[in-house]
């Protein structure tokens, strides 16, 4: 049985640009670009995961809003459930706690960064919305 692996991410519009972040050196798929977010714990909901990790990874607050976007993505060893959300920016600054590097993007910005695939097929879908 392959491992399914719920994924949340925060599409956070400031400006008409969006927040990307950068993965650190030492993590899986080292260096790529992406929509900030986590992993969802078991029995944690979207919306509590999203904000826990955002508030881990870089000690923001967040307001949870609407999802926006929803790609499945089968990667050689697992199988990943990804569901971006509308986030607003409530709490800051940005630190890079657990993020390499963050950048504020235009959508026509965003073909300059290199993603993993499961976040290139939501780039894909933003694009078009």
């Amino acid at each position: 049985m392959r491992r399914k692996i719920r994924v949340v991410g925060a599409m956070i519009e400031q400006d008409a640009r969006y927040l990307i972040t950068q993965r650190p050196p030492t993590a899986s798929l080292p260096l790529l670009w992406e929509f900030p977010g986590g992993r969802v714990e078991a029995g944690e909901t979207d919306p509590a995961a999203l904000a826990r990790e955002l508030a881990e990874e870089m000690g923001i607050g967040v307001e949870v809003g609407g999802r926006v976007i929803h790609v499945e993505h089968a990667y050689e060893a697992y199988d990943i459930d990804f569901c971006v959300y509308r986030c607003r920016l409530v709490r800051g600054p940005i630190q890079h706690i657990r993020v390499h590097d963050h950048r504020w993007v235009r959508p026509d910005e965003l073909d300059q960064y290199e993603f993993p695939p499961a976040d290139e097929k939501s780039i894909a879908k933003l694009l078009g919305l």
